[in-house]
């Protein structure tokens, strides 16, 4: 079962994006357990470079790539992104490696570490929340600043999802549709994989636009299932009072996929923490109020 969002396999960005051309470069981090695709936008300076991190599980960064809001801060910044092993541009995965929090957060710091970045802003997309508040758990001394977006709650018992009691329609065509293709078949996780985006906009204008941009999925269900059986007793609650550098909390105001309340409880946890809630927006407010949600991350970037 999916536990937040979905993403499209790395893919080409001429002809979809429409903002301002910025640099853009790719790359491997060569690791024993894996190899670790990325790419950069933007160029070094003395602005706060930032490294980006999708959510999933099992999913490839590129569904945060479809309207052109990461170009446009990359216009100021180097803006990084990563695939998740097991996914897109990082499947190159050795035999038995595991899939915990553990894997997850080294990989992320082989990333940084590939890169030189001596400190950088985190930004942790749903489930990339909780990835981001381990690896600040572990290496908060390469933390400069860290945003939440829609994020999961630091531990998944704690997480308020309403997807079921708000689309019950939606709910009920996916398990005809899996009963169909064989429950378990990466089939019928691919339709629910199509189903949930249906679910998580508050717009349908917008929510029409980016299911036709989306093309082809590169959802890998099994890797999805290996991640969260690994993470599934994760509690990083206590963590969160550690956090000593500067927070943003981000949240749609109705985001069913993971309610705000989520957000509120994590920003009250965490000392200082911003919390910002977009009034038009669902589980992706990067893509339904990209002018506003580019506004906020640059001024949080640039806050002294």
């Amino acid at each position: 079962m999916l536990k937040f969002l979905c993403g499209a396999a790395l893919i080409p960005l001429a002809g979809v994006l429409s903002a301002q051309s910025v640099p853009h470069a790719s790359g491997v981090v060569h690791t024993p357990a894996v190899d670790i695709g990325y790419e950069t936008f933007g160029t070094r300076s003395n602005a706060l470079p930032v490294i980006a991190v999708n959510g999933g599980p099992g999913l490839t960064h590129a569904y945060m790539l479809m309207n052109d809001m990461w170009q446009q801060v990359a216009g100021q910044r180097l803006v990084v992104f990563y695939d998740q092993r097991g996914t897109g541009a990082s499947r190159h995965v050795q035999p038995g490696a595991s899939q915990d929090m553990t894997a997850q957060v080294t990989d992320l710091e082989a990333v940084r570490a590939q890169l030189g970045l001596e400190k950088a802003a985190f930004v942790g997309d749903s489930y990339g929340g909780l990835l981001v508040m381990a690896y600040a758990a572990a290496h908060p001394e390469h933390v400069a600043k860290m945003v939440l977006s829609d994020s999961a709650p630091p531990a998944w018992k704690d997480l308020v999802h309403l997807l079921p009691q708000t689309f019950p329609d939606v709910e009920e065509q996916t398990v005809e549709e899996g009963k169909k293709l064989g429950d378990g078949s990466d089939a019928a996780a691919r339709a629910e994989l199509r189903n949930h985006f249906r679910m998580i906009f508050y717009s349908p204008e917008k929510r029409d636009a980016y299911m036709a941009r989306m093309g082809d999925l590169g959802f890998e269900p099994a890797v999805g299932e290996a991640v969260s059986k690994a993470t599934e007793n994760i509690d990083l609650t206590a963590a969160l009072a550690g956090f000593h550098f500067p927070v943003l909390v981000i949240t749609g105001r109705y985001d069913m996929n993971v309610a705000p309340l989520t957000a509120w409880r994590m920003a009250h946890q965490i000392p200082g923490a911003k919390l910002v809630v977009f009034e038009k927006s669902s589980h992706l407010p990067s893509y339904e109020e990209p002018e506003k949600y580019r506004s906020v991350l640059e001024a949080f970037f640039n806050e002294r």
